[in-house]
C-alpha cells in the first residue's frame, strides 16, 4: 500500500451538482497539515481524471468502471422535470413521463441519466450541456429531466421543477482507483462514512482487517440515500435476543397476562403489611 507520507496533499475531483463542502470543512479541520485541493470536472471525465491520477478520488455519477476502481455508493438523487412556472405540470405535486408524453424533452450532450428511451418529442438538435438546456427551457423550448441537485445548481427564477416518479435515477459515488488506496484516501472515506475523530484513523492492518469478520471481510455501513433512507443495520433491541422469545404460534415467551410468566407459574402471595 502506498502510505500518505507519497502524496502531500490530497487532491479531491467532483462533479457539478455534488456538495463536497462539509466533508471538505471536516478535513480540514482533522489534517490541518494536509492541504485538500478541489477540481470540478464533468462527469464523463471522471474515470479519465481519476485514472490518470489527475486526482486520488473522486466524488462521481455512477455507473465507474468496477474492474479498475473501486466505489463506495453515498446516495441516489431524486429525478425531477424543468418547466416554466406556468407549464401544466406544476399543478401536481408529483408527475410520470407519462405526463410528458405531448413535451419536447430536451436531452443535451451531458446527460447523465442514461436512458433507455427518451420520454415525450424529441428536440431537432441535443443542447451541448445542461446549462445550455435550461436556457431552452426558459425561452418556452421545451423540458427537461435532470437529477435534483442540478436542477437546483441551474435555478432560475422563472423556472419550476418537479419530481418524476417513473424517471431513471442518478446515484453519486466516492471513487478512487483500485491500485491507489491510499492511507489519505482511507482517511476521506472515514469522514463520508461519518467516522468520529475518535474512530481508530487509517487503514488497519491486515491481521485486524481479518478478524473484523469471518473470512477477512469488513462489514461496512451503506450510505444514506438523499431520500433520507436508513441503510439496513443491526437488528435493534426488539428484533434480538432481548425482545423476548417467540413460540411457533407467534406468542411471546415470558410476557402472560399482566406481566406474569408464559406458563402460569403462581408465587408466594405476600404478606400484607
Amino acid at each position: 500500500m502506498t502510505g500518505s507520507e507519497e502524496s502531500p496533499a490530497f487532491r479531491l475531483a467532483y462533479v457539478p451538482g455534488v456538495m463536497p463542502d462539509k466533508w471538505v470543512r471536516i478535513w480540514r479541520e482533522r489534517l490541518p497539515d494536509v492541504p485538500l485541493s478541489l477540481a470540478l470536472i464533468t462527469a464523463a471525465r471522471a474515470g479519465e481524471v481519476l485514472l490518470g491520477r489527475e486526482a486520488d478520488a473522486g466524488l462521481v455519477r455512477l455507473p465507474v468502471d468496477r474492474t479498475l476502481l473501486s466505489a463506495i455508493p453515498l446516495y441516489t438523487e431524486t429525478t425531477v422535470v424543468v418547466v416554466p412556472k406556468d407549464h401544466l405540470v406544476t399543478a401536481a405535486d408529483e408527475v410520470s413521463l407519462e405526463d410528458l408524453a405531448d413535451d419536447i424533452v430536451l436531452h443535451p450532450l451531458d446527460d447523465v441519466l442514461g436512458w433507455e428511451r427518451l420520454p415525450g418529442r424529441p428536440a431537432l438538435e441535443r443542447p451541448a450541456t445542461t446549462a445550455d438546456a435550461v436556457e431552452l427551457v426558459a425561452a418556452g423550448i421545451g423540458v427537461l429531466v435532470v437529477p435534483l441537485s442540478l436542477a437546483r445548481l441551474h435555478h432560475r427564477k422563472d423556472l419550476a421543477h418537479r419530481p418524476v416518479a417513473d424517471a431513471p435515477q442518478s446515484g453519486v459515488a466516492l471513487s478512487w482507483p483500485q491500485d491507489a488506496h491510499t492511507d489519505l484516501v482511507e482517511e476521506f472515506i472515514g469522514i463520508v462514512r461519518g467516522r468520529t475523530v475518535n474512530s481508530t484513523r487509517g487503514r488497519r492492518p491486515a491481521a485486524q482487517q481479518q478478524d473484523a469478520e469471518p473470512g477477512g471481510t469488513r462489514r461496512t455501513p451503506a450510505a444514506r440515500t438523499q431520500s433520507g433512507q436508513q441503510p439496513a443495520g443491526r437488528p435493534g433491541r426488539s428484533g434480538g435476543r432481548a425482545g423476548g422469545r417467540t413460540s411457533a404460534g407467534g406468542a411471546r415467551r415470558g410476557s402472560g397476562p399482566g406481566g406474569t410468566r408464559g406458563g402460569g407459574r403462581r408465587g408466594r402471595p405476600r404478606r400484607g403489611s
